[in-house]
């Protein structure tokens, strides 16, 4: 049984200045200025156009934070730092940050959408923002990178010739499949504006002979063929039940007889309080998206077997599920 939280956690869990401090040095670009050598605060406040005093307590704060080090009056990125906060670097991880800083005034009308149901926002920061969306997208393809292999494997697409991975991004788990099955070949469907970065990434990894892409919208466009398998990964929280529901069945019509739908997403179990991640996920989705939720598997399972699919299973709890057409 878990034990219960101290006061001192309870105050800690109520603290976010130290996110807000963070998502501030990340949007002001302070860890690339600090690239090359040590700077003082009055010189980073010269360089970009701060103001020495409030610049010097956030610096500090961020020593405090373990994020920079600081030696005399002068502050220098750590390795964690540099690694991934600064825009010169491949590993860079800052376009996500960005995005939850976008996101901070929604969070902030947190408490009017529990008292009217209403989400704060008609359409999500990828849609509004088109270029801030598009760089998070690149920062979750190489993230992608490292979970894409294995989720390939637990397809099992041995049998499969042709895969359809709907709203595939940058293409990350379509390529992971490519490169796991040598026969397989595979359509990545997505928003025209997403498809523009999807083509360069599958070129990079030479595999364009193998990996077609089509430009729609998925809730209104029809797929251009049949296919022997499909995935949809990470694209149900954004929507409503009913929505996902039609979506599912869509995609049913779209599979060849024996054809698998394998569904990868962040799922909550059935009390709806784990994964813990999840839940504070789900508050998220909840006013960042006009409709979204996260849903159990076993509703998305429901979904499955609604739409006519046997066999539905899960393949990694509240993660993924599979289903095979009859």
């Amino acid at each position: 049984m878990p034990r219960e939280l101290s006061l001192a956690e309870i105050f800690q869990l109520g603290y976010y200045w130290e996110t807000k401090i963070l998502l501030t040095a990340v949007k002001l670009d302070l860890f690339s200025a600090l690239t090359g050598s040590p700077r003082s605060s009055a010189q980073l406040a010269q360089q970009l156009s701060l103001t020495v005093r409030p610049l010097t307590l956030l610096l500090n704060a961020l020593v405090a934070m373990r994020v920079l080090k600081k030696e005399s009056d002068t502050f220098a990125n750590t390795e964690v730092a540099q690694r991934y906060l600064d825009k010169s670097q491949k590993e860079y991880v800052g376009h996500l940050l960005l995005l939850h800083d976008a996101e901070w005034e929604n969070w902030g009308q947190l408490e009017d959408t529990i008292r009217t149901g209403q989400s704060p926002v008609s359409q999500h920061v990828f849609e509004t923002n088109p270029e801030l969306g598009t760089n998070v997208l690149s920062v979750l393809h190489r993230i992608g990178k490292e979970s894409g292999p294995n989720l390939a494997k637990r397809m099992d697409l041995n049998k499969a010739k042709t895969l359809l991975d709907v709203g595939g991004g940058a293409g990350t788990n379509a390529i992971a499949c490519c490169q796991e099955y040598p026969d397989l070949m595979a359509t990545v469907f997505d928003l025209p504006q997403t498809l523009v970065m999807t083509k360069k990434v599958i070129e990079q990894v030479g595999l364009e002979g193998r990996i077609q892409t089509q430009a729609g919208n998925f809730h209104h466009d029809a797929f251009d063929k049949t296919y022997d398998a499909a995935l949809m990964s990470d694209i149900l929280h954004y929507q409503s039940g009913e929505t996902n529901a039609k979506l599912v069945a869509k995609i049913y019509e779209s599979l060849s007889d024996g054809g698998q739908l394998v569904i990868k997403d962040r799922f909550l179990d059935p009390s709806g309080t784990s994964p813990a991640w999840t839940t504070a996920f789900a508050v998220h989705i909840m006013i960042n998206t006009e409709q979204g939720q996260c849903f159990t598997s076993q509703t998305a399972m429901t979904w499955m077997s609604d739409a006519g699919f046997h066999d539905v299973r899960e393949l990694e709890p509240c993660a993924v599920i599979q289903g095979t057409k009859k």
